[in-house]
């Protein structure tokens, strides 16, 4: 038996969430994003992966945080590998939890630290985890989300990140952004990009990536992902999911996506189909 397994769901809580199950050895994520938040704790063994300017480890029975967008990656930081388990809401789940309470209706917490320690909150998470697995219990499984998205907040979110006390992204980055967000199947290049927001290719390329953490073009991939996962959710081919994404074929579509998440399209389609 392969010791490198990962085994996605897609749970009808809050408009849907997805939940990861997870064992890894030897895999080595490269560096990208999800358009919502991980929430994880590490089962057994420990993880080293890049957060916020820096890396982390994480050890048996911690939690990782990773914020929505945010570039991350990882990798083994213990002989024989790790295993977590964790679930990816989203800024607008947040923000229904937030309301539920009668608070900010479009509030998503930041999580200025990428590890904690926290066994009440652990065994929350798991609790939860385990009753979107594998309970049919409506109530049980909404309650507990609520409970777990709330005591996230309460303990460890912050209303706004460090970073927006300081310089803004300029309009031009977040335009940039915008459009590979929005057309992500596009074979845009970068001076095009540049013209569109008057800057030259060099400075546009240089400055995305200290905002982003990424350059364009890689960005660009992390994009298509996303879409790509949408469209595996509905059920569409494989082949015409690469293609409809801006892969050149479905070997170049499978490599970037086992990469950034882990498991295969076909895996991954099997698991998660609407």
């Amino acid at each position: 038996m392969s010791k490198e397994q990962a085994h996605y769901q897609f749970a009808d809580e809050l408009g849907g969430i997805e939940i990861l199950q997870a064992r890894y050895e030897k895999q080595n994520f490269s560096r990208h994003s999800h358009e919502g938040f991980t929430v994880g704790i590490i089962e057994t063994g420990a993880q080293r992966f890049y957060r916020t300017g820096g890396d982390h480890i994480a050890p048996s029975n911690s939690i990782i945080l990773v914020n929505a967008d945010e570039i991350h990656n990882g990798c083994s930081a213990s002989e024989g590998g790790w295993s977590y388990q964790a679930i990816y809401p989203t800024p607008e789940q947040f923000a229904e939890v937030n309301q539920a309470q009668g608070l900010s209706d479009n509030f998503a917490p930041y999580f200025t630290q990428a590890v904690v320690q926290d066994a009440a909150l652990a065994q929350l998470l798991r609790n939860t985890i385990h009753s979107l697995n594998y309970s049919s219990n409506r109530l049980l499984r909404e309650s507990l989300v609520y409970a777990c998205l709330s005591q996230l907040m309460a303990s460890h979110g912050k209303s706004v990140p460090p970073q927006c006390s300081l310089k803004p992204a300029s309009k031009a980055l977040i335009l940039v952004k915008q459009c590979l967000d929005e057309q992500p199947a596009a074979n845009v290049s970068l001076s095009e990009l540049a013209r569109l927001v008057h800057l030259s290719p060099c400075h546009l390329a240089k400055q995305f990536v200290k905002r982003y953490g990424m350059p364009p073009h890689a960005y660009q991939i992390q994009a298509r992902l996303r879409q790509a996962k949408q469209l595996l959710r509905q059920g569409q081919p494989l082949l015409k999911v690469a293609l409809d994404c801006g892969f050149h074929d479905q070997s170049h579509f499978h490599r970037h996506f086992k990469r950034a998440l882990g498991v295969s399209p076909g895996r991954y389609a099997k698991e998660v189909q609407l």
